[in-house]
């Protein structure tokens, strides 16, 4: 039997062979932007770079998939490099100029940012959900040179000025197929901007995070190392060698949005880097549609955001399509509540034991913490220990440093780190801190190295002069077998400063009844944690592209805008 001592060894030990001198992720310091920073030695410099070993080394396999467009890692080089030649030599884009995307998922997504890229130019994911209002914005702040995007969306860009050109794929969809490539070598330093990613905007106008190069191979890489650290941990403590594991091509179902870094760089990017099948689906979210690809593609992994898991295994004829291939199974743009994991292990058995969950944002360009395996059974309510490459520091408002298990405010520190929010240095230098220590706006704490994360820090709930935080809330609600989602947010109150709103929606018709929920509530919270004003919805509650409730919305404060097509 291994003792917990035990277990740290063979982690140590794991982590020393891997990184250590020689090792295959060896790790060394290095000047990263004027900080002395962890790397791995032996990285790709530039995203042409790895994208060409990646695909060389999956010769042979499926990569892009839609419908009926199915396009191997063999074939998708040459794609790259044609659409690449055509926006410099039809279109002037060169190294620094921004190439704006506003597509649903889809191959041509995924080209037009590689091309990009290839050229020292800068993609910009425009939100595919916003209004007309939200898409003049980021086109104003940015001044992307090109415009690509399909037809649905590109209609809601109206009134583009007349600089941007704009290419329309559904009525041009020779611009992607093969033909005269680029041969133009750009110098391109690893940290050069590569993508502008807008933050979700749950609390007001969205700001674009300036992503480099580095950030953007370190989030793979970091995240390959991650799992590959996890798996050889697991596989020494049973005792087996992990060259005995067949190397099979996973498939996942990529319906987290592109221009989210849960799309992008989670479920692209380090995808291909593992030889996986990408499969995208076209329309709205339609539950009896994912079964039938999962099925049909017999799909490996699937990242459910938002209330997308729910109506998946609340499908009426789930139980009719073969599921079985579903071995993975997370949830993206919020901490998975103890309910939902107790919901997959019932209605995806095979995938429970590989749940699991990280913690990071657009700005950390990487996911800083992750859990999973035993160690997220018996820390449910964690987002898991640092990860290699990642420094956490929890502080207090006057940016003091906390002792372990104070709350405060969290901050992280990596060589991915943004480079800062395009053409916003105000917003840059309220989050970007001395020494690149990056303000995520969470509040946590950490308690023997696990991160716990209680609440945005705009979203704490002060009732006489208690602090309270809405997930902790939030979580004990949808833990109740008759609760769909709970959302709960702060009202102002005249003699307490605010009080408790808990917005509920139920699994059925059934009216709520606030007794028995504050009931169910007493049994695990404080008092004054409890909701005294309640509100029931019929309808599901309103999120943004990462699948986060935007409570704005709910408090009246701001209009949900976004266009789920």
């Amino acid at each position: 039997m291994t003792t917990d001592n035990d277990q740290g060894n063979i982690a140590n030990d794991v982590r020393s062979e891997l990184c250590g001198f020689g090792g295959q992720w060896e790790t060394t310091i290095e000047n990263v932007l004027g900080e002395k920073l962890l790397v791995f030695r032996n990285r790709h410099r530039n995203l042409e770079e790895m994208f060409d070993a990646h695909t060389s080394k999956w010769s042979g396999r499926e990569c892009l998939i839609l419908e009926d467009t199915r396009i191997t890692y063999d074939e998708l080089p040459a794609i790259v490099r044609a659409v690449a030649y055509r926006l410099h030599n039809d279109y002037g884009v060169s190294a620094g100029d921004r190439v704006a995307i506003l597509a649903a998922n889809s191959p041509e997504w995924v080209i037009t940012f590689f091309a990009t890229t290839f050229l020292g130019a800068i993609s910009v994911a425009i939100n595919g959900w916003w209004t007309s209002t939200e898409i003049a914005h980021s086109l104003q702040l940015t001044k992307p040179k090109v415009l690509i995007g399909d037809s649905r969306r590109l209609m809601r860009a109206d009134n583009i000025d007349s600089s941007i050109s704009v290419i329309d794929f559904d009525k041009n969809p020779e611009f992607f197929e093969k033909g005269e490539l680029s041969q133009n070598k750009i110098d391109i330093d690893e940290d050069d901007p590569a993508l502008v990613l807008f933050t979700s905007g749950t609390t007001g106008r969205a700001k674009g995070a300036l992503l480099s190069h580095r950030g953007l191979i370190g989030f793979v890489d970091g995240t390959i190392y991650n799992a590959h650290e996890k798996t050889i941990i697991a596989l020494r403590k049973l005792g087996v060698d992990p060259s005995a594991i067949p190397n099979q091509q996973d498939v996942v179902l990529a319906t987290s949005p592109l221009f989210h870094i849960s799309g992008l760089l989670a479920g692209v990017l380090m995808n291909m880097a593992n030889g996986t099948k990408i499969v995208f689906r076209k329309g709205r979210f339609d539950p009896a549609d994912v079964l039938r690809i999962i099925e049909s593609e017999k799909v490996t992994n699937w990242t459910a955001i938002g209330d997308m898991g729910t109506r998946v295994m609340s499908h009426t004829e789930l139980e009719s399509y073969d599921t079985s291939s579903l071995t993975r199974m997370s949830s993206g743009g919020a901490h998975l509540s103890e309910h939902m994991q107790e919901q997959i292990a019932k209605y995806f058995p095979q995938a429970a034991t590989s749940i699991g969950q990280g913690y990071g944002s657009s700005e950390s360009c990487g996911v800083v913490t992750s859990i999973g395996g035993q160690e997220f059974k018996d820390n449910p309510s964690s987002a898991g220990k640092a990860c290699l490459g990642y420094e956490i520091d929890i502080r207090d408002e006057n940016n003091n440093s906390l002792p372990n298990g104070h709350e405060g405010e969290i901050h992280v520190r990596s060589a991915c780190t943004m480079l800062g929010y395009w053409g916003n240095p105000e917003a840059t230098q309220e989050t970007i801190k001395s020494n690149r220590w990056l303000a995520m706006g969470d509040i946590g704490r950490i308690e023997n190295e696990f991160l716990f994360i209680n609440a945005r820090a705009r979203d704490m709930i002060i009732r006489s002069g208690e602090n309270i935080y809405p997930v902790e809330i939030e979580h004990r609600l949808e833990a109740h077998p008759n609760v769909s989602e709970a959302a709960v947010v702060g009202i102002d109150h005249i003699e307490r400063g605010q009080e408790v709103k808990a917005i509920i929606v139920l699994v059925n018709d059934d009216d709520l009844v606030p007794e028995k929920m504050t009931a169910w509530c007493k049994e695990t919270l404080a008092n004054y944690k409890i909701p005294v004003i309640w509100e029931q919805r019929k309808t599901p509650l309103p999120r943004n592209a990462s699948g986060k409730v935007v409570k704005l919305v709910l408090t009246g404060n701001q209009e949900l805008t976004n266009h789920k097509d």
